[in-house]
């Protein structure tokens, strides 16, 4: 099976790897010659190009850009694809995505592999990033089944916990474990800079340790991404974000009272609630 990649660049990129080493052809496509010509070093493609004409060749197309290229991308691919070409993305929102891709092809499959690193570009790719992974898959009514199949197949290679919902089920889910923790990251960040003494600023700075470097992380990534996913995505964020405004609010208020059994009993709960989530 010939497998293409559009963008590569972490996601793509471990992708590429991945599937070299388990037999298949790829065939990758960057819009920088640089990036191909690394990619083709490394190992990650076959052939690379930055003309998306190369994935004529190919039988399944994986659309690895930010969200905002990844319709005019499919748009430009279309006249390039044979009929049964199957084409997926790994975007992290899904609903405005599945509906502009699906009426342009309708072997479209919506895809988001939950993997990554802080790390970005084609020399952050990294063989089995996405092994015991979440992999999610969201067709429609409409979508082929024999192209959902397909991608799942692929997903379960690569070592992922393949999952399949809907477009909107995903984004709402992402919208609290992925694109909030992004925002209350960021401004947590903001937050330490509004600290007026500039001398604590630079104390707090030179005695942050690994509490700040884990909950600062994904508010220190690309803002591109950010801006993406809170465009994309924005109703369901907003709304995560009201009620994550509401929680903070009632532990302003306990520690307001100095209600310390309320504050225990809270944080008793986000204790044990944890331990539900796949970390």
């Amino acid at each position: 099976m010939n497998i293409g990649i559009v963008g590569l660049g972490l996601i793509g990129g471990s992708i590429g790897l991945d599937l070299r080493l388990r037999g298949f052809n790829v065939f990758g496509v960057s819009s920088r010659q640089q990036t191909c010509s690394r990619a083709q070093a490394r190992g990650v493609v076959n052939e690379a190009s930055i003309h998306l004409s190369l994935m004529a060749a190919a039988d399944v197309v994986f659309i690895c850009t930010p969200l905002g290229s990844i319709e005019p991308i499919v748009r430009e691919l279309v006249p390039y694809l044979s009929r049964d070409t199957i084409v997926t993305d790994v975007g992290s929102v899904k609903t405005p995505i599945v509906q502009a891709v699906s009426s342009l092809w309708p072997n479209f499959v919506g895809g988001h592999p939950m993997a990554g690193t802080a790390e970005s570009g084609i020399e952050a790719a990294v063989p089995d990033l996405f092994v015991g992974r979440p992999y999610v898959v969201t067709p429609t009514a409409e979508t082929p089944p024999r192209a959902v199949d397909q991608v799942e197949e692929i997903a379960r290679l690569l070592g992922a916990k393949v999952y399949r919902c809907g477009p909107i089920e995903h984004d709402r889910a992402v919208a609290w474990i992925s694109h909030l923790p992004l925002m209350a990251s960021a401004t947590l960040v903001a937050a330490c800079d509004r600290e007026g003494d500039r001398h604590i600023v630079n104390l707090a700075q030179h005695l942050a340790s690994s509490g700040f470097r884990d909950t600062s992380r994904v508010g220190g990534g690309n803002p591109e991404l950010g801006v993406m996913v809170a465009k994309y995505n924005r109703e369901e964020l907003l709304r995560s974000l009201s009620i994550y405004r509401d929680s903070l609010d009632e532990f302003i208020s306990d520690i307001e009272a100095q209600n310390w059994q309320a504050l225990e009993h809270k944080l008793k709960l986000t204790q044990q609630a944890r331990h539900n989530y796949n970390l």
